[in-house]
């Protein structure tokens, strides 16, 4: 069996990072796992994407259309790029963090509607998470990484934390950063908490 998790944001959300954090659990719990990730425009901003093969040794890095048992997107029009991969019935975790480009800034280019991007999830098909940024919690005054906030969310709320051991994960995040652990997993127990109310 093959799970198959697709990522995508924009640069600058750590979207490579949560790829990079579920490969190591992963690899931790000596579970199989295919890792390819795809950085578009390297400035702030451009497309950021991942696709992981989780649970077999040797296997392709693209994810088949309507095969994702996860999505988890980092920015509300990129989840538009993503819709055609979900298996229906299956996880879509979005965080609704909206970042315009340029085009749309100057006007020249139209921005879509989170009610729109909601609609088309639902059209494939999948089971939408929305995680509002508004109720980021903070830590000893800062905001706290939302993407670690994101992947808390994801192991409590979807079928990743099936396949993924939570205590695993918080390893990876140690061992990550053992210098800022303390503040990690700490943004990391929000999502896994909050977004389970």
């Amino acid at each position: 069996m093959i799970y198959n998790v697709y990522l995508v944001g924009v640069g600058g959300q750590g979207v490579l990072t949560i790829g990079e954090l579920i490969a190591e659990t992963a690899l931790l719990d000596k579970i199989p796992v295919n890792y390819y990730p795809t950085e578009g425009m390297a400035q702030r901003g451009g497309l950021v994407k991942a696709q992981i093969r989780i649970g077999q040794e040797f296997v392709g890095p693209h994810i088949p259309e309507k095969n994702a048992d996860l999505i988890v997107a980092m920015e509300v029009s990129e989840a538009l790029r993503t819709t055609q991969f979900i298996k229906p019935g299956s996880d879509f975790l979005l965080w609704g963090h909206i970042w315009l480009p340029t085009a749309s800034l100057l006007g020249k280019q139209g921005y879509p509607g989170l009610d729109t991007v909601k609609e088309k999830i639902a059209q494939a098909g999948a089971k939408l998470l929305y995680l509002d940024p508004a109720n980021l919690p903070t830590y000893q005054g800062s905001a706290i990484p939302d993407n670690l906030y994101v992947l808390g969310a994801a192991v409590r709320n979807t079928s990743l934390g099936k396949i993924l051991n939570v205590e695993t994960m918080g390893k990876a995040i140690e061992n990550r950063w053992p210098k800022a652990a303390e503040k990690n997993l700490y943004a990391f127990q929000c999502g896994f908490e909050m977004a389970s109310d």
